[in-house]
């Protein structure tokens, strides 16, 4: 098969040959349609200090994915030959606390498909029958398939808290931040503001449906407040940056008694200013991942209930880009100013 293969520790991808995976008696094989391209996966490329600490070399990155099922274990009973797919990408064991307790979100030996094992930039890939995804809803498109594991870390991270009626900030204008507009929205938030300074993302959340889209290199959030009318602050905030200037400027914000959900993964320390959240008695509440699989009924319910959610989710997608093109649909990723870059792999 045709795969994206890191071949060792070292920066870049080869579009090569790989033996197709085997299929183990718990395993689906899927013939991989389309695959979005991660943060992650842009780490892994480069071979930055991120991704020396995630992966071993020889693999094969990718872990957003949409496909059909062409073969399945002997002792998978659930998944058929011919469904179409996604995958949840976290492989858990089964057998830790957590895990024997139902929350297997938070295994502690979790190993991630594309990252810690071999994954989906490639013709074919196997996981566990336990961590597919049949779409049921015909629906889903591929270029929305492609895309199930971050519109999960959308919701998850939105509906951490109510938010029927609250004011909520979302710092972050990427593809995970665009998509929790649409979230929130159906969620009840009365309004939403969104941070970036991609003037494209910002035009993008626009579209989606942000109150307000702010670019926070010429205005701040306070500002942003005084434009739709807030009294009081921000009732919840949705970090998706990982930027340390982000998460103070919503503390800044927050109205007494304010929650914060942390998605963004920082790059390097960030000094909180821990009195203003004592005094003003905010909660913060990290995420990671999808809660599994709670988020992914939510999901697949909220997308087939509500076209409007369907529509701005699929959105997000902005470039669809042939795997073997994949130089130019990393470099279109890396720029920062684009919704979701997809590959596709069905021509190939």
């Amino acid at each position: 098969m045709k795969a994206l293969y890191k071949s060792g520790p070292h920066a870049g991808f080869e579009f090569t040959d790989r033996p197709e995976p085997e299929c183990g008696p718990h395993d689906v094989k899927i013939r991989v349609h389309t695959t979005g391209i991660c943060g992650t996966d842009l780490h892994i490329e480069s071979y930055d200090a991120a991704a020396q600490a995630m992966i071993q070399a020889p693999m094969i990155p990718g872990h957003e994915f949409y496909g059909e099922v062409v073969e399945v274990g002997y002792l998978a009973t659930h998944v058929k030959v011919g469904d179409k797919v996604s995958g949840e990408g976290h492989v858990v064991c089964g057998m830790c606390r957590n895990c024997r307790a139902g929350r297997r979100q938070m295994c502690i030996n979790t190993r991630s498909v594309g990252v810690q094992r071999d994954g989906a930039f490639a013709e074919y890939v196997v996981i566990p029958e336990s961590n597919v995804w049949v779409h049921q809803d015909p629906s889903i498109t591929a270029e929305l398939g492609a895309i199930f594991d971050p519109f999960g870390n959308a919701v998850h991270t939105a509906l951490s808290f109510p938010l029927v009626g609250e004011d909520v900030l979302i710092t972050g204008a990427g593809p995970i931040g665009l998509m929790a507009i649409a979230v929130a929205r159906h969620a009840g938030a009365r309004k939403i503001a969104i941070t970036d300074v991609s003037a494209e993302r910002l035009e993008l959340a626009r579209a989606i449906g942000a109150d307000l889209a702010v670019d926070v290199s010429t205005t701040r959030i306070s500002e942003a407040q005084r434009q739709l009318g807030m009294l009081e602050g921000f009732d919840v905030g949705l970090e998706m940056s990982g930027r340390p200037s982000a998460l103070r400027e919503m503390i800044d914000n927050m109205n007494h008694g304010g929650k914060i959900a942390l998605l963004g993964l920082p790059d390097q320390p960030i000094e909180v200013d821990w009195t203003k959240v004592v005094t003003h008695m905010l909660t913060i509440k990290g995420i990671y991942g999808r809660e599994m699989f709670e988020t992914w009924y939510a999901m697949s319910a909220m997308l087939s209930s509500n076209p409007t959610l369907r529509e701005h989710v699929a959105g997000v997608v902005t470039d669809v880009i042939p795997a073997p093109d994949w130089e130019r649909a990393f470099e279109t990723a890396r720029s920062g100013s684009t919704g979701k870059v997809v590959l596709d792999w069905r021509n190939i």
